[in-house]
């Protein structure tokens, strides 16, 4: 049988090319990735994650910067960097921020722009610099930005634009330049230009005129044209350069002491809509002239503040502008009118909406707006009002009317009869002392009603039987006492009621009955002790989904159950607050508080006093999704109290002198994105806890006392590197222990020799598996038969040390152990077996006759072996296939090394080339070194081999040096 070799083929070797090239990819990707790619930026709040850039904002204000923050996310789209001390940007600010569509950088003291700075904005599209110190906009300064539509230049010191400033800003809309220190209009002509812009705003400069030859030869895109607060001497248009133009602006203007109206042709301005005229210092001829020039399209007209009008020539300007037959909206706020006249609005027709608030008011006549037959909104606010005017009485078209900031005392039963239509009433900030209960009787389609901030102490049925289409009632901030039973009965379509801030103290069963479609009710700042003796007080609300509670006296003396609870009828409640201030806290909440809040999502109970939460506390409401539990005593809070709120996503725990966040570990909290743990006492976040929290992406821990050491290495870097949550302020964590880093910034104490560098261990680990599977791969590909021959070679050791190890001294049992494939017993038995022990007489050790039956196969093989002055193997190419053979000629060869006697003898019953002999039985290098016999071919006499092989037996078992015949004599 030829002996065979298999070499792995070319499908094989592929297989490992792939292979390498697959984990050697894999490794070079994961030494190119950042692994410390992290979500903290000191001094800034990102809002957003990592994951999903689309809406990531990063707000830096108000910081005390005086440099832009380095390490911005790369994928930010809203930076603000609003209210600091920036002075410069560079040129490198900015890089890198491709995705930025959001810049704010007002109110810094920015003098400097390099050229180029913005230009890697490149989708910009608005940009905040009001409010800073810029004196010039230069040739480059806006380069790149070919997507900003908004941009905010006002307040600065800006005297000279540059013609091509704004030459590349094509898609521009809007531009503030309010108050700053331009005097030419040419300087804006470059603006003016641009094909999309919209809005100009350039008031508050020192422009003296505005002329259409100034700005522009051809007509242009404007809608809206601010030049207030300008010393405007002359406005002047002599061709039709604004067809667009809807707003115009030119209140207080004309501060030189006077001013001019030039425009030639009243078609110029023929789209103009809303006009503001408001303390503009012109002759009354000159507004006159302003007011015909627009008389076509003027819709919204202000006249504010007309300081050195008298009534008389107010009262004539509201003439011309009421003959404007398309106004409907004028504005006279801030004159002095002081009584209202019948005649005053005679000739104002077609109004509809007139705001005559702060004026002086104190009575106005009976029939003052009698001639404004479709008047539908009626602002007489911050005026000296004592009592609802007549006047108001007969305007049935009236929608809105407005009392607010008046010094009303009291209502009467007509006081509102005729306004059948009114949907908004708003007396709010009077001195009404109480209401009747037929003072609302005629308003049938009242919508809104806000009487806030008077002194109402009773409601007097004034809501049993009317306002049935009201939806919103404001009362805050009066002094009623008390809520009766059925005291809001008629108002079945409300949906927002508002009685904080009075002084309520009881509310009887039924209170608020019949109130079937509200959905928020806001009790906060009373002096509510208790939530009604038989749980009646809430009843009749099956839509309520927002209650306020909050800062009443509510409280009770332990935890105990409460029989009724408080809120069991509330089953569509969404969201509960009952914060309070800290001397009027609960103290206690009992067990089944919140029993019967199956809907409940959110949970305010900050400053309540409350030291501990049952473990079933919130067992009620399993869809609570926000709690806010701030301000309380807890010290410390146990994980069972947040089973029942699995979907739980943000949690407040602001001052409540935590001490620990370990009861976060097993809290079952895996939806948490918010975590708020602020002004606490807790010195050492543990990993574990942050890793109970796989959804965080937002921690606040600012101002806890934190021990610096090596417990809290692992939560610095997990700060500077997690890519998911960002640690609010953590560029502010100070130390408070040890002492001699008391004050220091957490994130500036050395710990990196605390810290176990696991980035280096994975590519050191990742490093060596590679290289492990290349050498593997390798030695499979080229050394295969090596391998298998060596593991072999080794189990021959082991076996071959544990039995020198059970060796005694004494004789050899056999003079030698015969080695034999079955193949080869014929000659074996009939040949070997007669010569060596019949005619030499040597006592042989054979398997098939003297191994122990029930044995272990290797320990005969051992014993055997060992039992044996030499072996002797009878080799043939069957032998070299078998694998019990192959351990049989391993232990010898192990015991030949071992012992350094020669011990072996090597009998080739073939003849079998070197080169195919397998190196899975190191046969080449035993046929070099030892003896072995050839049997001789057929025909050739046998007496020298059975010579030589006696020889080899009588040799005593000293080295090969010691017996010449042992010397790798091959027998003839």
């Amino acid at each position: 049988m030829t002996l065979k070799i298999t070499i792995p083929g070319k499908q094989s070797g592929s297989t490992f090319s792939q292979l390498r090239l697959f984990l050697c990819f894999l490794m070079y990707c994961w030494v190119l990735a950042d692994p410390a790619c992290g979500y903290f930026l000191k001094n800034c709040t990102i809002r957003g994650n990592l994951s999903d850039t689309s809406n990531m904002k990063v707000l830096c204000y108000n910081r005390n910067l005086e440099v832009i923050p380095i390490a911005i996310p790369r994928k930010v789209s809203n930076l603000d960097l609003a209210m600091n001390n920036i002075s410069k940007i560079e040129k490198l600010d900015f890089k890198g921020l491709s995705n930025l569509k959001i810049l704010n950088m007002s109110r810094n003291q920015i003098s400097q722009v390099d050229d180029g700075a913005l230009g890697h904005l490149e989708a910009l599209q608005e940009l905040g610099l009001a409010h800073n110190r810029l004196t010039t906009l230069s040739d480059h300064l806006f380069q790149g930005l070919a997507n900003l539509s908004l941009l905010h230049l006002d307040n600065n010191l800006i005297a000279t634009i540059s013609s091509s400033s704004f030459q590349l800003l094509s898609s521009l809309k809007t531009v503030n330049l309010t108050k700053n220190n331009l005097y030419n209009m040419k300087e804006v002509q470059p603006i003016v230009q641009l094909p999309h812009l919209h809005e100009l705003y350039i008031g508050s400069n020192r422009f003296t005129s505005f002329q259409s030859q100034e700005i522009s030869n051809t007509s242009i895109e404007l809608r809206l044209l601010d030049l207030s607060r300008n010393p405007l001497g002359i406005f002047r248009i002599t061709a039709d350069v604004l067809p667009y133009l809807e707003v115009l602006d030119i209140a207080y203007c004309g501060q030189l002491g006077h001013m001019e109206w030039d425009v030639l042709d009243r078609s110029f301005l023929r789209n103009v809509n809303r006009l503001n005229l408001s303390g503009i210092e012109m002759s009354f001829e000159r507004m006159g002239m302003v007011l015909q020039t627009v008389n076509s399209s003027l819709v919204h007209l202000r006249l504010h503040d007309l300081v050195n009008s008298s009534r008389l020539k107010i009262k004539a300007l509201t003439d011309i502008a009421c003959r404007i037959p398309t106004l409907s909206v004028l504005r006279l706020e801030y004159n002095n009118i002081g009584n209202l006249s019948e005649e005053f609005l005679q000739s104002c027709k077609h109004l509809t909406e007139v705001d005559i608030s702060d004026t002086g008011l104190t009575q106005l006549s009976d029939f003052s707006f009698r001639s404004i037959e479709q008047l539908s909104a009626l602002k007489l606010g911050h005026n000296r009002l004592s009592f609802v005017p007549k006047a108001t009485k007969n305007l049935p078209t009236l929608k809105i009317l407005d009392l607010s900031f008046n010094i009303i005392n009291k209502l009467g039963c007509s006081d509102f009869s005729n306004l059948t239509e009114l949907t908004q009433l708003i007396i709010f900030h009077n001195q009404i002392p109480n209401l009747l209960g037929c003072v609302f009787q005629d308003l049938k389609e009242l919508r809104i009603l806000k009487m806030g901030s008077n002194k109402i102490l009773t409601l007097n049925d004034a809501f049993m039987n009317a306002l049935h289409k009201l939806e919103a009632l404001n009362l805050a901030g009066n002094k009623l006492s008390s809520i009766r039973k059925g005291e809001f009965k008629s108002l079945t379509s409300l949906k927002t009621l508002l009685l904080f801030d009075n002084q309520i103290a009881s509310m009887e069963d039924g209170a608020f009955e019949g109130l079937v479609n509200l959905t928020e009710l806001k009790l906060g700042s009373n002096k509510i002790t208790q939530i009604g003796i038989r749980n009646t007080v809430l009843m009749g609300l099956p839509l309520l989904k927002s209650l306020d509670i909050s800062c009443n006296y509510i409280t009770y003396v332990n935890d105990d159950k409460l029989n009724p609870p408080p809120f069991s009828h509330l089953t569509s409640l969404e969201n509960l607050r009952i914060f309070s201030q800290r001397h009027k806290g609960l103290s206690h909440l009992p067990i089944n508080f919140l029993e019967g809040l199956k809907s409940l999502l959110s949970f305010q109970a900050g400053s309540l006093n409350i030291k501990e939460l049952y473990p079933d506390t919130f067992i009620y409401t399993p869809r609570l999704w926000f709690l806010d539990i701030s301000k309380n005593e807890f010290t410390a809070l146990t994980p069972k109290l947040f089973h029942p709120i699995p979907r739980l996503n943000s949690l407040y725990l602001t001052k409540a002198r935590i001490q620990s966040l370990d009861f976060l570990i097993g809290a079952n909290l895996s939806r948490v994105t918010l975590l708020q743990v602020s002004k606490n006492d807790i010195t050492v976040v543990n990993e574990t806890v942050l890793r109970s929290l796989p959804a965080l992406t937002y921690l606040d821990m600012q101002d806890n006392a934190f021990t610096c050491g090596c417990s809290d290495a692992w939560f610095v870097q997990w700060i500077e590197s997690d890519n998911q949550t960002q640690v609010v302020g953590a560029g502010e964590f100070t130390c408070n222990y040890p002492a001699d880093l008391k004050d220091t910034k957490l994130l500036d104490v050395e710990l990196q020799f605390c810290i176990v560098r696991l980035g280096l261990y994975y590519y050191i680990s990742t490093t060596c598996l590679v290289l492990l599977t290349l050498i593997a791969s390798f030695a499979y590909h080229f050394l295969k038969w090596q391998v298998i021959y060596g593991y072999y070679l080794f189990l021959a050791f082991l076996y071959d040390t544990k039995q020198r190890n059970k060796h005694t001294p004494h004789g050899c049992q056999y003079d030698a152990f015969i080695s034999y494939n079955a193949h080869d017993e014929p000659w074996v038995l009939r040949e070997l077996l007669p010569e060596l022990e019949g005619e030499q007489g040597w006592k042989l050790c054979l398997h098939h006759r003297d191994f122990q039956p029930g044995k272990p196969i290797i320990d005969n093989i051992m014993d055997g072996i060992y039992g044996s002055r030499k072996t002797i193997c009878v080799i043939s190419r069957r032998y070299l296939e078998s694998e019990w053979c192959s351990r049989e000629i391993q232990v010898a060869s192990f015991r030949l090394f071992d012992e350094q006697k020669d011990v072996l003898i090597l009998v080739f019953l073939e003849e079998i080339p070197t080169h195919q002999l397998s190196p899975y039985h190191r046969m080449r290098k035993l046929v070099k070194r030892r003896t072995y016999l050839s049997w001789p071919r057929a025909g050739v006499h046998t007496g020298v081999f059975w010579q030589q092989l006696r020889l080899a037996l009588e040799t005593k078992d000293g080295s090969s040096e010691e017996n010449p015949i042992l010397s790798g004599v091959q027998a003839l």
